[in-house]
């Protein structure tokens, strides 16, 4: 599936709430004699099995097993295509995979394959296809954002293949996993990998699985040879050989426990998905603040970064024999972001530092390189249709503090249009202290609550000092 969205404004974009917006960074400046910051590139999620194709996603698949051939005769009837199609001409948009639980007519997929008929169901419909081509329409009846999921209902029902006990298999590292789906929206397939274990390096638990998921199987299920759910199929990296994916069992067993096959479904997905983020945004911040931040010295001052499981940290630098000056880059980003849309992944947090240093350069002229540098960041367009324009104030700032360092600071916030409650703030500081050296840091914390937002920046502004780091 390849998912899109386009997102209205719910957001009160008017001047009197970017005024607001605008007063209260300028109070966090004057709070904390701080600024805020642009946010660095993170590094790229896995890649949804559900993008275009590519060369390589069109080579033959392997041949299955015996095993695999007798797991998939005996699953396919519960199989299903799961599809958004726009509403005017019923013309496909995306497509992924489903498959029926028990006897009932509910199907587990992705929240990626169902996103555009959740959030715009004024302009996508879903339908589901069979492996013997019938078809219907689904109805939505939950998503689970952060961990990928959904729950569809459709007018037929299952023969109890796939079942969701209370029990669910263990899986030992190494064992066979099947997974099955339609891949490249050619026809329903399996292909055979390996567990690898969890991966922690999302904010959630993920499953390794060394074997090909392609695009379009996003959402089927993955099994151990006796037919028990291990996880349902959700990216691929594409950086990788056969390194993809699987959303555990265990969470798609807690969001069906909240759907029965006469539920009523929510009226409106957009919220359910707000509160979704809201929860997230929580727990991420309290996680990054749980502990004072890691310092790192760079040159004659000490820089704040998280290091962990899900955030890591990278270094480089253009250190040349023929340069007038040397640049050093610590940059730090999450692992993952949470899929809301085709055009928008969010609640993640990014640190960057850049340390600038004359070797040959006097000091108008290094002054004239650092502050191009400055200007340069980017804060968001006023033209996005996600979030509004950024509202933005600077200042010249000291925290309180005898190793503090005098700022140039800026503080940037920007609202979502459609998921009421969420910011992106963006904070970008500037030392001024030394004429031939410079430190330029930056924090971004995308999607986050306003408060979480003003937490966040100013324990990063707090932090910023001189000294020689442990």
């Amino acid at each position: 599936m390849s998912p899109h969205f386009s997102v209205t404004s719910t957001f009160p974009g008017s001047a009197g709430a970017a005024f607001h917006i605008k007063r209260l960074a300028a109070a966090l400046l004057v709070a904390c004699s701080g600024a805020a910051l642009a946010a660095p590139a993170t590094p790229a999620p896995p890649q949804s099995p559900d993008q275009p194709r590519t060369a390589a996603d069109t080579a033959a698949l392997p041949q299955p097993s015996s095993s695999a051939q007798k797991l998939y005769s005996s699953a396919k009837a519960d199989l299903l295509q799961v599809r958004s199609l726009l509403k005017s001409g019923r013309t496909q948009s995306s497509v992924g995979s489903g498959f029926l639980i028990g006897n009932s007519n509910l199907v587990v997929t992705n929240y990626h394959v169902v996103s555009e008929f959740a959030l715009e169901p004024d302009t996508y419909t879903g339908e589901w296809v069979d492996t013997g081509g019938q078809r219907g329409n689904v109805e939505l009846m939950a998503v689970d954002v952060l961990h990928d999921l959904a729950v569809v209902r459709v007018n037929r029902n299952g023969t109890g293949v796939f079942n969701m006990p209370e029990r669910l298999a263990h899986l030992s590292q190494g064992q066979y996993l099947y997974s099955l789906g339609n891949p490249l929206d050619l026809g329903f397939a399996i292909s055979e990998g390996a567990y690898n274990g969890v991966i922690n390096r999302s904010f959630y638990d993920q499953l390794m699985f060394t074997g090909p998921i392609n695009s379009g199987m996003s959402g089927g299920p993955s099994v151990t040879v006796n037919g028990d759910i291990a996880g349902v199929n959700v990216s691929k990296r594409l950086d990788g050989e056969l390194v993809s994916f699987l959303v555990p069992a265990r969470y798609a067993q807690e969001l069906l426990k909240s759907v029965t096959p006469n539920s009523t479904p929510p009226k409106n997905f957009t919220d359910v998905v707000a509160q979704q983020l809201l929860a997230h945004q929580k727990a991420m911040v309290d996680q990054l603040l749980a502990a004072p931040l890691t310092m790192k010295a760079m040159g004659p001052y000490k820089v704040p970064v998280r290091e962990s499981e899900q955030m890591r940290c990278w270094g480089k630098s253009n250190v040349k024999a023929d340069k007038p000056f040397t640049v050093d880059i610590t940059s730090c980003a999450m692992e993952s972001a949470i899929f809301v849309s085709g055009t928008l992944q969010t609640g993640a947090i990014g640190i960057r530092h850049q340390f600038m240093r004359s070797t040959g350069l006097d000091p108008v002229r290094f002054a004239q390189l650092s502050s191009a540098s400055f200007k340069n960041e980017g804060f968001g367009s006023h033209k996005d249709s996600r979030l509004t324009g950024p509202q933005c104030t600077e200042q010249f700032v000291r925290a309180q503090g005898p190793n503090s360092v005098p700022l140039r600071a800026v503080l940037c916030v920007r609202a979502y249009r459609k998921f009421q409650g969420l910011y992106d703030f963006a904070l970008l500081t500037a030392s001024t202290d030394e004429g031939l050296m410079n430190l330029q840091s930056r924090l971004d914390a995308r999607g986050v609550s306003y408060e979480n937002g003003m937490r966040t920046a100013r324990a990063f502004l707090e932090a910023l000092s001189r000294g020689t780091a442990p």
